[in-house]
């Protein structure tokens, strides 16, 4: 039965989104069929930057410490790297151009420079080891890659210049020799469909993938975000609340991260909202930061609100100024939620998206997400359209179980250089198979239930079990290795692995896990790991049979 919530989101959408409306939809046509897309979206991202850098120009966008940059600043900055990068660095449109950074402003003037030049923004996990790092570099072959030191360290003797930014300095320091470079020639002129960005995703068989996107998919993205803001916006003012204070969030998720790039950092240019960036994740400071910056709305992996719930120091912080406490990458425990609403001042809402759909998927918000809060939400509105699909791409009855698939103008184009990969990611109607299992309930309220693909998901990190198993077949005592999720409270799941050494070798687990954080990053490692005497038991396939280690091992766990 329709909520009284629903009742009013979807009559103050139709209002957005109608004739008259600041969003009023046009349509697109792809996979044979007109999608509907948001026709007031700018059609570059350079556009969209430029026209609300001006709106808000004297506005305070950027926090880092006690460096304090405006909109206005940041494009002005961003538009001399575009130069330089166009002048010294000689990137044309197309060109891949990679950033291996954690978040500071100089991360996101690069970010946004590298899009004004034309290039392809290639967003480089910053948590990677330098083989991981390798890997992606070849897949993609970017022109140049800008590296805070951590990371160049990592990047060394790579075959692509690396272009050091030390971004604990101030922005203009930290980008002294690029900017030198600028010289004041023409910027590139974009359309809709050219190139914008790639992120990686951690595909079932290990394969780190570029998930490429034009600038149309990505600003679709962006602004079906933007019409939820608004949606919630105008509810809240029906109810008499209305805002006061500059939107403010914390920056805390990663910006290689699609949940940090697009509804965190895109969305905020269109809001007038204040980033305060936090390079590294600490409850009592994201609080502190809340307090002191009268941050709005909070969004993180579920482990972070987590954490700020159980600090034993959450009672001298004023957090009284947010109004939501969103999550994504994981659902919440049903208890946590309640937890949430009944003891933080805003509400608990949960998101759904992945990298190939520029973030967009479900929402579950408010009231809703406390009467269902093993749902993440019915499809966002109006773009995003959910299908449950059979092996063979159809849809199932009303509340059968199967592949979830989302549908929108906001799919990305593809995996760089992988056609195959992208044919088989794509049902004929448009549907990108998201590789988990669910069904909508009679209200259109998506639950999932499983996982198709073999991918753990530790505090909204994606871990390939193959990619795992591959690093431990590297080791030369290592027979057989398996790499499967168990549940843990903070987290959501963990990798743990099971290794059967090679007839007459030796190896602790603690040697075996200290061989994979030389190779692999460190989110990856598992957190156990079991040598077992006997071979791995396996199928009548002869696949080494996870469901049942799976068990056998959580009730040690468990135990």
């Amino acid at each position: 039965m329709r909520t009284e919530l629903d009742a009013r989101m979807d009559a103050t959408m139709a209002a957005l989104t109608g004739e008259g409306g600041p969003l009023p939809l046009g349509t697109v046509t792809r996979f044979g069929r007109d999608l509907p897309c948001i026709a007031a979206a700018p059609p570059t991202l350079p556009a969209y930057f430029a026209h609300f850098c001006a709106q808000h120009r004297d506005l305070t966008f950027l926090v880092a410490g006690e460096e304090r940059l405006t909109f206005g600043q940041v494009h002005d900055a961003a538009t001399r790297v575009a130069h330089a990068l166009v002048d010294g660095y000689g990137v044309r449109p197309g060109d891949r151009v990679a950033i291996a950074a954690r978040n500071s402003p100089s991360w996101i003037v690069l970010y946004m420079g590298i899009l004004m030049a034309g290039g392809i923004a290639t967003l480089l996990n910053g948590w990677w080891q330098s083989e991981e790092l390798a890997a992606a570099v070849a897949e993609v072959a970017p022109r140049v890659i800008f590296a805070d030191p951590p990371r160049a360290k990592r990047l060394h003797g790579i075959g692509t210049p690396v272009e050091v930014c030390d971004d604990a300095e101030p922005l203009e320091v930290a980008l002294d020799t690029v900017l030198a470079r600028a010289k004041g020639g023409t910027l590139p002129a974009l359309t809709g469909d050219a190139p914008a960005t790639i992120l990686f995703t951690s595909g079932s068989t290990g394969r780190a993938r570029g998930a490429l996107s034009t600038h149309f998919q990505v600003m679709q993205g962006t602004f079906n975000f933007l019409a939820s803001a608004l949606m919630m916006q105008a509810i809240s003012a029906q109810n008499g609340v209305v805002a006061t204070l500059q939107h403010a969030t914390l920056l805390n998720v990663p910006l290689f991260h699609v949940t940090a790039e697009v509804p965190t950092f895109l969305q905020s240019f269109a809001m007038g909202r204040k980033l305060v960036l936090m390079p590294r994740w600490d409850a009592e400071e994201a609080m502190r930061l809340i307090e002191r910056e009268k941050v709005t709305y909070f969004v993180g992996v579920p482990l972070m609100s987590f954490e700020m719930l159980n600090h034993p120091r959450r009672g001298e912080y004023d957090l009284s100024t947010v109004t939501d406490f969103a999550a994504g990458g994981a659902p919440r425990p049903v208890e946590h939620v309640r937890r949430l609403d009944a003891e933080l001042p805003g509400s608990p809402l949960i998101g759904y998206g992945l990298t190939e759909t520029n973030a967009i998927g479900c929402g579950n918000w408010r009231s809703n997400y406390l009467a269902k809060p093993t749902s993440t939400g019915r499809a966002s509105p109006p773009l995003v359209e959910l299908g449950i699909l059979d092996d063979a791409g159809r849809q199932v009855r009303q509340g059968g179980v199967g592949e979830i698939g989302i549908r929108s103008a906001a799919n990305f184009e593809g995996y760089w250089n992988r056609p195959e990969d992208t044919a088989a990611c794509f049902t004929a109607e448009g549907f990108f198979r998201t590789g988990d299992i669910g069904y909508l309930d009679a209200d259109g309220y998506l639950f999932i239930v499983d996982r198709k693909k073999d991918i753990i998901i530790r505090g909204g990190e994606n871990i390939s079990c193959q990619e795992v198993e591959a690093a431990l077949y590297t080791h030369p005592a290592v027979a057989e290795a398996a790499v499967f999720g168990l549940p843990d409270e903070r987290l959501g799941e963990v990798p743990c692995a099971v290794v059967h050494l090679s007839e007459g070798e030796q190896a602790t687990p603690a040697e075996l896990l200290g061989f994979l954080a030389d190779h692999l990053a460190a989110f990856k490692v598992p957190h156990r790991l079991w040598l077992s005497a006997a071979p791995l038991p396996r199928l009548g396939t002869e696949k080494i049979d996870k469901v049942s280690m799976r068990r056998s091992y959580g009730e040690l766990v468990d135990g």
